[in-house]
């Protein structure tokens, strides 16, 4: 079924959009743990959170504690999402997504996801891996000629910078595991770095090709699978993965991902019925009120006739990311439709930086193929989790983490700077982990 088939009858006609909307204007700000009927199609079938091992009672604490904090003006509204055994247990939707037009937070809401795109970029590289287009270990420049010759920054100035060549060649391993040595303009610490990716212009691509024509004049911060650091290298993998397909990057997440998974609002540039839903990003003011903001001064879901940016450009909804999520805590497998294989899920969300010594600062304890990974060592933890567990967040505060061993997915979807203040993702999290009862 095409996408456009789709957007002509998106799901705020459904019944069950209706039925959310009057839930909302009757003040009705979130759903009861466990509800048996919702009024919103969350992408996967609900069951009371007693039949599904959690202690109803106890996981209120989760709903309670994500109300008090927005109406302590601290946050200006949350959806979330928690599903076990492939079944949500609790839902619901908080506050309000744009305050200015005072509009309710409600769960068909959308999204700037931001970082979150990264997952999704790293399933579609190895739904080609399965395929036999590449090896992970395969120089990136076989593919991407422009990246066969970086150089690497030592010192200098942004006029006059002091610059080595990479000792080896990057791999797509060393992008999937954000090894390669490349960073981001608005990550960096080091100014004289800075300064060139400013100068570059990285955002203002007009294609994929055009961005690694860009990265290319672009100094590495360290040699190649040396050491750790959060950059640009998802983006350069959406342009891995156009290059191999032979198809547009969009063409290529709608056909492997989107469309098989049934994630109809999920896209880079979403049409006017999907982006009146969508919420707006906020941040603290000095005075304790909150007020509209943009992360970095980017606005990475608007770049309307540029590029896809796999690194951060997707617009999503609770529902779409719900069932995302699922298949991989599946093992790459929804509802009889599979993206990945078991063994692929299984190397993806396998720890590969802990050979690196000493480990990097600022780097997760544990990271994938695009994923961060909890640790089994119990000192690394910032709270409760199980070894394996993986995810990642978005810039503007959304979240997912994927458990197998206890077959948990959290959501939690916000708009609001900085990322996950407070820690809110992991006091949400452990919410959720204390009303795990068998």
């Amino acid at each position: 079924m095409s996408l456009e088939f789709y957007l002509t009858f998106p799901r705020i006609f459904r019944l069950g959009a209706i039925l959310s909307l009057a839930l909302s204007l009757a003040g009705n700000s979130s759903l009861c743990v466990g509800q048996s009927a919702s009024p919103v199609d969350l992408g996967l079938p609900v069951q009371k959170a007693a039949a599904a091992g959690f202690s109803a009672e106890r996981l209120q604490r989760a709903e309670k504690f994500l109300q008090k904090e927005i109406d302590a003006n601290r946050y200006a509204g949350a959806v979330w999402l928690v599903a076990r055994d492939g079944r949500v247990v609790t839902h619901g939707a908080a506050g309000t997504r744009d305050r200015e037009r005072r509009e309710t937070m409600t769960e068909d809401s959308a999204f700037k996801i931001y970082s979150m795109t990264k997952i999704i970029t790293s399933v579609a590289v190895l739904s080609l891996l399965e395929e036999g287009r590449f090896n992970l270990d395969d120089n990136v420049s076989r593919y991407l000629p422009r990246l066969g010759k970086m150089m690497v920054l030592t010192g200098g100035t942004v006029d006059v910078p002091q610059l080595v060549a990479a000792k080896r060649p990057i791999t797509i391993r060393n992008l999937l595991t954000h090894t390669a040595g490349f960073g981001y303009d608005v990550l960096g610490r080091d100014q004289v770095l800075r300064g060139i990716y400013l100068r570059v212009e990285l955002w203002k691509s007009t294609s994929l090709d055009d961005f690694v024509t860009r990265a290319a004049r672009l100094p590495l911060q360290h040699q190649p699978g040396e050491s750790w650091n959060y950059g640009i290298n998802t983006d350069i993998l959406g342009a891995l993965v156009e290059a191999v397909a032979g198809q547009p990057f969009e063409t290529v997440l709608r056909e492997r991902i989107f469309g098989p998974l049934g994630m109809t609002e999920t896209m880079f540039r979403p049409p006017p019925a999907i982006k009146s839903r969508l919420a707006t990003i906020y941040q603290r003011t000095k005075e304790g009120g909150l007020k509209a903001e943009q992360p970095f001064g980017v606005d990475f879901n608007d770049l309307t006739g540029t590029f896809a940016s796999g690194g951060g450009g997707l617009v999503s909804t609770l529902h779409d990311y719900a069932r995302f999520a699922q298949m991989l805590a599946n093992g790459g497998e929804l509802d009889g439709v599979r993206v990945l294989g078991r063994k692929t899920v299984e190397l993806m969300t396998r720890n590969h930086i802990g050979h690196l010594n000493p480990h990097p600062a600022g780097a997760p304890a544990g990271f994938g193929l695009g994923v961060q990974v909890a640790p089994e060592a119990a000192d690394a933890a910032k709270g409760l989790y199980s070894p394996g567990q993986f995810g990642w967040s978005g810039a503007a505060s959304t979240y997912v983490t994927i458990d197998p061993r206890e077959r948990v997915i959290v959501l939690l979807l916000q708009q609001h700077l900085p990322n996950n203040e407070d820690g809110i993702h992991q006091k949400f999290t452990n919410l959720v982990y204390q009303a795990l009862v068998k």
